[in-house]
Parts: structure tokens; C-alpha cells; sequence
């Protein structure tokens, strides 16, 4: 079992990435051999010419909500929320930022959308309720009002008019993320035609990219998402092992959605935390981006294709000035 520190690399500001490539597949992508950690750099628009036609590429489809709202306090102060998930009541769990102390009974106004604080828990996430004359017009108010819900290092004073086109996939079909599936973020529209995929569902949250604080690994606790792997996908996983092909996982999120239910069908909430030592079940191949130093997403991949190798991988990112994070480059382990 590996310790917090066996997640931590150095990595200089100016090689976090603050835009996609244009076109999306000529980010640059790493690919390292699973089983000896060889290394070679392609395009991600190679991607065709290096799998088989047996393989199957399984990606999530949920669709990011422009959930980032910026407004005032009754008072006037400026206030931020950041919805994360509806509840069956219509009200909204959220992270909400302003000035002041934040309190339940607490006014807040964003554009023509109103909302009170319903709650405050210890952790500070809020419980957020809007007037239910409004509650049927949520969802358009925010595709007006809201912005995508960049994490804090992309820097953005303002909003961009391409942020919410950028930070979402082309295979984006089903709303309820808050982060986006990045490795996805990689395929366009012809890219994706070209190739055999299947789907899975699971609503990204904050929680995905909250650093591990715990020394031990095993300490940490990985909060619930929300996902679903429908049995056409579950056929499309048996029918490519039956094939000789491998299944290759579009994103750390895919590779926790089959592995809650091993690439059988299934649907609820995953808190599955992968560390290495864990046994693959359901995944022959991984495309992922360069992750946080400390993040739970690093402790997959270094349990996917090995913690020496994996960091081994990285130092060769850094050295050849590959760009990291959520627009940064691509990494395959094949």
C-alpha cells in the first residue's frame, strides 16, 4: 500500500493548461506499454491507427451543468454558489462563497434567479432552496445565467463565451455533472465516428478532485457519484472479451463505474476509491489526462499502470513540456 507522499510530484504553474488545443485531438498524448512501461509520443488523433478493430472505447456521456452562478446577498454583498446535485425535493446541495457568515434563512440573488439558505453543514456545504414559482424554470435559468464550472486552476476573472462548449464532451448527452470527464475532452466529433464506443453514466462532483489529507491511503473516504452502466454496454463489454479485444476506459470516472459493478450492469452511487493493489476486473486499457499531485485520480492510474511506472511517466511529461490537467495533454495505458 502507497502513502500520500508516493502522490506528490512538483509541477511549475506555467505547465497547468488554461485552454484546449484547437482542434481538440491534436493535444499531444503519451502512451505507455502496461506491461513494461515503455514510452512513445503520438497525437491523440493517432488513436485509430493504434487500437484494433476488436477494441472497444467505453466513454461517459453526463452532460456538465453550467452550475457556477455568480450574484449578491440581500445585503448587497457578492455571493458565489456552485450547484453540485438537485435533490428529490427540488432543493439544491451547493458550495456557496460570500462575504459575511453564512447562515441558514441567508437571501441571495443571481441574475432573476432567487435562492435561500436552507442549511449549513459542518463542512460548509450548503442546502439552497428557490421559490417554487421558479422551480420549473431552473434548468433554463441557469443555461442563461450560469457559467461552467471550471476548476479553481483554470484562472478566469470573467466568464468566457467559449467556456461552456470547451468544458464539455462530445459525447455529453445526460445533465447532472460539475466537472467535466476531461479525458474525453480530447475526441472530436470525426474522431469520435471513427471509432467502436460504448457508455456509462456518472455525474462527476467536487469531491473527485478533493486531495488526499489522509497519510494512509485507505484513510481517505471518496465521496458518493452518482452513475449507471446499462446492460447494452454490459453486452458490448462481453462481446468484446469474446472478440479477443480489450476494453478501454475513456477517463478515471469510467474506470470506477465498471469497476463498482465489474462491467456488469448496475446503477446507484459509487464511492469507490481505487488505490493500488486493487484487482481490474473490468478494464484492459486506460486514456486519462496528468492529474493533481495528491488526488485520488493519481492513485488510480499509479494502480492501473504501476507507481514507478507511472511516475516515471509523469518525469517524461515534465521533462518533454507536456501541458497538464484538465485541457492539458493525453496519457494512454495500454
Amino acid at each position: 500500500m502507497i502513502a500520500r507522499a508516493d502522490l506528490e510530484y512538483e509541477l511549475p504553474p506555467e505547465r497547468i493548461a488554461q485552454a484546449p488545443v484547437q482542434p481538440r485531438d491534436a493535444a499531444r498524448m503519451l502512451c505507455m506499454a502496461r506491461d513494461t512501461g515503455q514510452l512513445q509520443e503520438r497525437r491523440f488523433g493517432d488513436l485509430p491507427d493504434l487500437l484494433d478493430a476488436r477494441d472497444l472505447l467505453v466513454i461517459n456521456d453526463t452532460r456538465v451543468i453550467p452550475a457556477k452562478l455568480r450574484g449578491v446577498k440581500a445585503s448587497g454583498g457578492r455571493a458565489e454558489a456552485l450547484l453540485i446535485e438537485r435533490r428529490p425535493d427540488d432543493s439544491w446541495i451547493a458550495f456557496v462563497r460570500c462575504g459575511g457568515r453564512l447562515r441558514a434563512g441567508l437571501a441571495l440573488r443571481f441574475g432573476e434567479l432567487e435562492a435561500r439558505v436552507e442549511a449549513v453543514s459542518d463542512d460548509g456545504v450548503c442546502r439552497l432552496r428557490f421559490p417554487e414559482a421558479q422551480i420549473g424554470d431552473v434548468d433554463a435559468l441557469l443555461n442563461e445565467i450560469g457559467e461552467a464550472p471550471l476548476p479553481p486552476y483554470i484562472r478566469r476573472d470573467e466568464a468566457l463565451s467559449s467556456d461552456l462548449n470547451d468544458y464539455q464532451s462530445v459525447f455529453a448527452r445526460t445533465p447532472g455533472a460539475v466537472a467535466a470527464p476531461t479525458a474525453s475532452l480530447h475526441f472530436s466529433e470525426d474522431l469520435a465516428a471513427r471509432l467502436r464506443t460504448a457508455s456509462v453514466t456518472l455525474h462527476v462532483g467536487p469531491g473527485t478532485f478533493r486531495p488526499v489529507r489522509s497519510e494512509r491511503l485507505e484513510d481517505h473516504t471518496l465521496e458518493p457519484e452518482r452513475f449507471e452502466v446499462p446492460e447494452a454496454t454490459a453486452q458490448a463489454l462481453r462481446e468484446t472479451r469474446a472478440a479477443g479485444g480489450r476494453v478501454v476506459a475513456v477517463g478515471t470516472t469510467v474506470v470506477r463505474a465498471l469497476e463498482s459493478t465489474g462491467g456488469e450492469p448496475g446503477s446507484g452511487r459509487t464511492g469507490l476509491f481505487i488505490t493500488p493493489g486493487h484487482e481490474f476486473r473490468a478494464v484492459d486499457s486506460l486514456i486519462t489526462n496528468f492529474h493533481l499531485p495528491g488526488s485520488t485520480l493519481l492513485a488510480l492510474v499509479m494502480a492501473f499502470g504501476g507507481v514507478d511506472a507511472v511516475r516515471g511517466a509523469y518525469a517524461h511529461a515534465l521533462e518533454k513540456n507536456f501541458r497538464f490537467y484538465s485541457y492539458g495533454d493525453a496519457m494512454w495505458i495500454s
